[in-house]
């Protein structure tokens, strides 16, 4: 695979670094964007909502972000109020994000799905 691998990562993010390290230890090239800095743009969340057929498995309910806004809130909204908070706030996105070439994504990081999605 080539480099158009994004993986939107967070520097103090336990699992983003053991994510990071498999695709290093498995020789994947890759580019890392820093989540908090440059979150995925709002179109990039609705295809990754359309890929898993919900909204639901980008956000991070375990965040503070999260936990901020109430999961209340977060059902009330409008499918496009949920993509806009997203990408407004990318501590509410499910780390590591993975936009990969093919159009499809990953969130969170279970290595065997990695290894799945990514190694031939």
């Amino acid at each position: 695979m080539s480099d158009s691998i994004r993986i939107y990562s967070y520097s103090r993010c336990s699992t983003c670094r053991k994510a990071l390290s498999w695709l290093k230890d498995q020789n994947i090239a890759h580019s890392v964007v820093d989540i908090t800095v440059d979150p995925p743009t709002s179109d990039l969340l609705s295809a990754a909502a359309a890929h898993f057929g919900s909204r639901q498995p980008l956000f991070n309910t375990s965040g503070q972000s999260y936990r901020a806004l109430g999961a209340a809130a977060v059902k009330q909204m409008s499918d496009q109020e949920a993509i806009n908070a997203l990408a407004a706030d990318g501590k509410l996105i499910k780390r590591p994000f993975v936009a990969l070439p093919d159009g499809s994504f990953l969130v969170g990081f279970k290595p065997e799905v990695w290894a799945d999605a990514l190694t031939d």
